[in-house]
């Protein structure tokens, strides 16, 4: 009775640092508007020390890789064409014609790097696993095993890469083995075209559109653009123009040129938020537990989840320590939060608008170098009691299970509960 007391008291504790909204938010640190273009913000919260006698001896991981210029040539070509020819029609703001040479410079620095890491992105990956390294040491000591795998996608090995010769800088005694195959790839980014299909059901995208619909405020930032508001309406496609320019300007944060500029200042803060309304909502429908969709999203990591208690099985088994890392995509640690239900994002919400009164904010799962930890202790070898933690950007989280040693939860029962959910999935 006690364990559930105990969890209960911790959900509770998880639900009222929601309390300060995301307008309040974006007032602080607009940045957080770019959803899963937000930096990695770096933690700030000490870990809790583990049960008398217990010490860390495996860590199972996967990341995202880090800061990346974009992914499509067309979000650099759209808003740098529509802009250049309203300029030479001379149908540009002031604010236009800043916009437009910060765009200019934009495509410039993405030229021939489409997707490619920043050099923001490699460095967060070297210092997450730089802290790996620090806040668990008997990990790492000695000869230990490190096996780490990536999405065959360049951004996602190059992190990978990273992150690795930073742990060999911190113990070159490591055994490293790493690897890029489409061999890994049923786990390592699984594509479930089904269920991939149930979020393009043309009533999971009307309720979508009627929902962009209420909270569009495209029109006044498009205003600031143009001199001439007759052309830009009748000339401009100005909601597909702020769609793109918004992704761009939520991408600069990661780039070089984030230094010197930023473009969400054509927004009000307002605005930002219901920008990233829109986004948020976007990203539920394909990651969360969407009734609209048939909530089984987060599925589409079953094969991940799988690989993780397999490979934690083995590594228990096994005598001395070990890590398990893995290097991947948003796409990935989102729906697999949602799937393990790390603080309460595997939860259903019936409407959109429930979303943020109900915790359910994108940024505070997957910025850019997004990663889940799973921490396993025990005594010694022959400690039946494994324990494990739960790391969500690299801040102790919660699970829903039982547990008398929070935020420390039994193996036995992490394995039990989702085996037991995984075989709720019919193929």
């Amino acid at each position: 009775m006690r364990r559930y007391i105990i969890i209960i008291f911790a959900a509770f504790l998880s639900l009222s640092v929601i309390a300060q909204n995301v307008l309040e938010e974006l007032q602080e640190d607009p940045m957080k508007a770019g959803s899963n273009y937000y930096h990695y913000p770096t933690p700030t919260s000490a870990l809790t020390p583990a049960p008398k006698g217990k010490k860390p001896f495996y860590i199972s991981h996967y990341g995202r890789h880090g800061s990346r210029y974009l992914n499509n040539q067309r979000e650099y070509d759209y808003p740098y064409t529509t802009l250049l020819r309203a300029d030479s029609l001379g149908k540009l703001s002031v604010t236009g014609k800043e916009m437009l040479r910060r765009v200019t410079l934009l495509r410039e620095e993405a030229n021939l790097r489409l997707g490619e890491l920043t050099p923001l992105g490699i460095q967060q990956h070297k210092e997450i696993a730089r802290r790996m390294y620090s806040r668990f040491p008997e990990v790492f000591k000695g000869d230990a095993e490190v096996k780490a795998r990536s999405t065959v996608v360049i951004r996602c090995i190059l992190s990978m890469e990273n992150a690795l010769l930073e742990l060999k800088a911190c113990n070159p005694r490591l055994r490293i083995n790493h690897d890029a195959s489409q061999r890994d790839m049923y786990y390592m980014n699984q594509q479930d075209y089904h269920l991939f299909g149930m979020r393009q059901k043309k009533e999971v995208q009307d309720v979508f559109k009627a929902y962009c619909n209420k909270h569009s405020v495209h029109q006044t930032a498009m205003d600031r653009l143009f001199n001439d508001t007759v052309y830009a309406h009748h000339e401009v496609d100005e909601y597909e123009l702020n769609r793109i320019l918004f992704k761009l300007a939520s991408s600069v944060q990661g780039t070089e040129l984030g230094k010197q500029f930023s473009l969400f200042d054509i927004y009000t803060k307002e605005e930002l938020y219901h920008n990233w309304l829109q986004a948020n909502a976007y990203w539920y429908i394909m990651a969360g537990i969407c009734p609209q969709t048939g909530g089984k999203s987060p599925f589409t990591q079953r094969n991940l989840l799988r690989k993780i208690i397999e490979e934690a099985d083995s590594a228990i088994a096994r005598k001395g320590s070990r890590a398990d890392l893995r290097f991947g995509h948003e796409t990935v640690v989102l729906p697999l939060t949602c799937l393990l239900d790390i603080n309460h994002f595997g939860s259903k919400h019936e409407e959109l608008e429930q979303l943020e009164s109900q915790g359910w904010i994108n940024y505070k799962v997957y910025p850019m170098a997004c990663n889940i930890q799973i921490v396993f202790y025990r005594k010694n070898e022959k400690d039946q009691d494994v324990l494990l933690k739960v790391l969500l950007n690299e801040n102790e989280a919660t699970l829903p299970l039982p547990t008398d040693c929070a935020p420390y939860y039994h193996w036995s029962d992490f394995r039990k509960f989702y085996l037991k959910k995984l075989s709720t999935y019919k193929e």
